[in-house]
């Protein structure tokens, strides 16, 4: 199976899929001139199915998991480009990416370690942990319901994860902070509205994350008043983070943010700011349109400062660089 594709597509995701390789070749012409579409067929045709074969046994078992995988991808691009510096492990005097800050309670790292596991033994020293990382999520994507796409792969590892580079946004950054941030990595108000909302659509936050949400008198009374009943529980409990359709990737989020059930405060303001509020609004009547700029904007930041040719390296493991490091 060719590895962008994780199973049989209609004519409407057909036509999605056209489009979405029109674009890229519009929009990211440096990055398409090294990464490729198809890019393992002739050095491992299997990588497809074999990831799409580990995330869907595992998402049979744990729905949850579309959002760990967004939030690991999201996570791993935005710091410094999408080269896997997240899956490095710390050691002793060597801290990494992954135990920094809001990464701590990032998750889903034995799927990509089983994937890696299967790729290696049938194509040893060929596909990288950045692109399981891509193809991986891409797949629990469309089986959570949302759209599926194809990306480019030839992303390869990088050899740097240092904690000192992670500077992600987060629950309570404002709009034009946001806004800012996103601007930094490449990426346009659009795509910061539909990456964040897309996000958002399935996982948890804990209570801690959204305290100051629930001080807000705009909130919804009702919400208010269950995600207080919910966080007076002990040891931090959660709250899905889309209270309508929590295990789909859909556009639900958006018009629960319409009507200020928006659980995080950057949520929330999105539906708030000028800047962006029309965007929201557009969502929040079309699926169909949040579908297509979802698959976009995800291609567009799988591809942000990605390594390719002979940069970096082809890591055996994915926790540890190969030189043991």
């Amino acid at each position: 199976m060719h590895e962008g594709q994780g199973r049989a597509h209609s004519s409407h995701e057909m036509r999605t899929i056209t489009s979405l390789y029109l674009l890229f070749c519009l929009l990211v012409p440096s990055a398409l001139a090294q990464l490729q579409f198809g890019f393992y067929g002739p050095s491992c045709h299997r990588t497809g199915s074999i990831i799409s074969s580990v995330v869907s046994s595992h998402f049979s078992r744990d729905r949850s998991i579309t959002a760990a995988l967004l939030r690991m991808q999201f996570h791993d691009c935005f710091v410094t480009g999408c080269d896997a510096s997240l899956l490095i492990d710390p050691k002793p005097g060597r801290p990494s990416e992954k135990s920094t800050g809001p990464n701590a309670s990032v998750r889903g790292y034995e799927i990509i370690d089983e994937a890696k596991r299967q790729l290696e033994a049938v194509c040893p020293g060929v596909v990288s942990c950045a692109d399981i990382v891509a193809l991986a999520t891409r797949d629990a994507i469309a089986l959570a319901g949302g759209p599926s796409f194809l990306i480019p792969t030839g992303r390869r590892d990088g050899l740097r994860s240092n904690p000192n580079d992670v500077n992600l946004p987060g629950p309570t950054i404002p709009v034009s902070a946001s806004i800012q941030a996103f601007a930094a990595q490449g990426m346009n108000v659009d795509d910061m509205v539909t990456l964040i909302g897309g996000g958002h659509s399935v996982g948890v936050a804990h209570c801690s994350l959204f305290s100051d949400r629930l001080a807000d008198p705009a909130m919804d009374r009702t919400l208010n008043a269950q995600l207080r009943n919910t966080c007076r529980a002990p040891n931090d409990p959660t709250a899905f983070l889309d209270q309508r359709t929590p295990f789909v990737v859909d556009n639900a989020v958006y018009g629960e943010i319409q009507r200020q059930r928006g659980i995080l405060r950057i949520d929330q303001n999105m539906g708030l700011d000028g800047s962006t509020r029309g965007i929201v609004s557009s969502f929040a009547q079309n699926n169909d349109l949040f579908r297509r700029r979802f698959a976009e904007a995800m291609v567009k930041m799988g591809s942000l400062r990605v390594l390719t040719g002979r940069s970096g390296e082809i890591r055996r493991n994915c926790r540890v660089f190969n030189n043991g490091r």
